[in-house]
């Protein structure tokens, strides 16, 4: 896979199971604070100080030169709201940002064309450029990353609930955004969701299938007040479900970590269940706590003998890789952009470790991420840890003609620093996850796909 086209090939229909307990160890997270305070600070950067700040694009990388993607945009969105609460700006600032972010996005042509425009349907192109705002090549109209750019609308929408011109103009643009998605042209006719839409050759034929980050998505489209999907999409969704025991753990699998994380940076699934896991007797976040420790387990076990695994250097997700970047082990294909990760029925590994898988599960397991991520930074420095917080992953089983030992990446990737610095945020204040439970349309498409308990049930 591409560099430049991480598209519905990532996204896997994976594994699930449930039952044990998972084991405390030993991880002191009672001195963490600096480190929490700078990691927060600098990853927050990344989408304050990299974004175009004339129209808001967020970059899908840097420092390399990069287009603009949509997820990372919606990212952004939501980072600005944890740094006016912790004081990197202020509430003006991020206000006016992403004022002009909606405009932009709002103003932006859009038809079936297959130049020119910026979507179609409501619907956003999954890369953009920085400048223009318009299509980037030839890829696709992407589902799932326009649902994550509207969670970040809708958590703008709900978080800036001022009188004055500024913050009525943001939820108003966030409500014609949002009501624009025609979710149900998405679905086809059929009981689940298309992965994304080309004008050269219409519909992908991949779908949204359980389980993955897709939950948002579904859970947008079920809220939607204008283009609102069947509520037997979900047991569509559910009944695809893998249940199964790993690593120790039984949980509804997928294998690399951020299907497990995106759509829990907007929902608290605390003590709320749909028919499917009620039962099971869990719910959505401890299914994600075991899928860490299953992860984090896979990691230690290390069949593969990659160099660096262990207790404290683990995490596979989708990340960067080395590719074919010099002299590699000749037993190994190393790869670029890859979706890896572990479970029981898809094992994607090549010895490559990405800081955000440990870092998106902060609000699941924050016994064993930070020290996991404290770690990183101690033992490996600035070629980890640099002016946005972690670069997006590394290799220690690479070595080169030269002799040089390991690869690290030199960029840092939008969609993969949004599950940090959101995360991060949730499990140290819950700010997105109590900002979003203020949003009708999130308790809308809950409600509709059958959750109840909890937060949800009460006025």
């Amino acid at each position: 896979m591409t560099l430049f086209r991480r598209t519905a090939a990532v996204w896997l229909l994976l594994a699930v199971c449930w039952a044990c307990v998972p084991k405390q160890p030993a991880g002191d997270t009672t001195t963490a604070t600096p480190f929490l305070d700078s990691l927060s600070h600098q990853t927050f950067s990344f989408f304050w100080e990299t974004a175009n700040a004339e129209n808001g694009q967020v970059p899908d990388r840097w420092p390399s030169e990069s287009f603009s993607s949509i997820a990372a945009t919606g990212f952004g969105l939501s980072a600005y709201l944890a740094g006016v609460e912790r004081g990197y700006i202020t509430r003006v600032q991020a206000a006016e940002r992403t004022l002009r972010t909606l405009r932009f996005l709002q103003g932006l042509p859009k038809g079936e064309a297959a130049q020119g425009v910026a979507g179609y349907k409501g619907f956003f192109y999954h890369f953009i450029d920085m400048k223009t705002g318009l299509r980037f090549q030839q890829v696709e109209l992407s589902t799932i990353d326009t649902g994550l750019l509207m969670a970040g609308i809708l958590s703008a929408q709900a978080y800036f609930d001022g009188g004055d011109t500024t913050e009525t103009h943001i939820r108003a643009l966030a409500d014609t955004l949002y009501r624009a998605v025609e979710w149900d042209w998405a679905m086809q006719d059929k009981d689940v969701m298309s992965m994304g839409w080309h004008p050269e050759r219409g519909f992908i034929e991949a779908t949204w299938r359980g389980y993955n980050e897709g939950m948002i998505l579904y859970i947008l489209a079920l809220g939607s007040p204008t283009h609102t999907i069947p509520a037997e999409s979900w047991k569509a969704w559910t009944d695809t479900y893998q249940w199964t025991k790993y690593q120790g753990q039984e949980f509804v699998n997928f294998g690399p970590l951020f299907g497990h994380q995106y759509s829990h940076m907007y929902i608290d699934f605390r003590g709320i269940q749909d028919a499917y896991m009620r039962e099971k007797g869990i719910d959505y976040f401890e299914n994600s706590k075991r899928a860490t420790y299953a992860n984090r387990a896979y990691c230690i076990n290390n069949a593969a003998a990659f160099v660096g695994y262990d207790e404290n250097t683990w995490g596979l997700t989708a990340c960067d890789g080395p590719g074919n970047d010099g002299k590699q082990n000749p037993n190994v294909a190393f790869q670029g952009y890859n979706a890896r990760g572990a479970s029981q029925f898809y094992l994607q590994d090549d010895g490559t470790i990405a800081p955000t898988a440990a870092g998106g599960s902060l609000a699941f397991a924050p016994e064993i991420c930070i020290p996991a991520l404290q770690n990183m930074k101690r033992r490996f420095g600035t070629k980890v840890y640099d002016r946005y917080g972690f670069k997006d992953a590394f290799n220690q089983s690479i070595v080169y003609e030269n002799g040089t030992v390991g690869w690290f990446d030199k960029d840092y990737l939008g969609i993969d620093q949004g599950p940090i610095v959101l995360q991060l945020e949730n499990y140290r204040s819950e700010l997105l996850w109590k900002i979003m439970k203020k949003s009708p349309y999130i308790r809308a498409g809950l409600k509709k796909a059958g959750f109840t308990g909890g937060w949800l049930d009460e006025k």
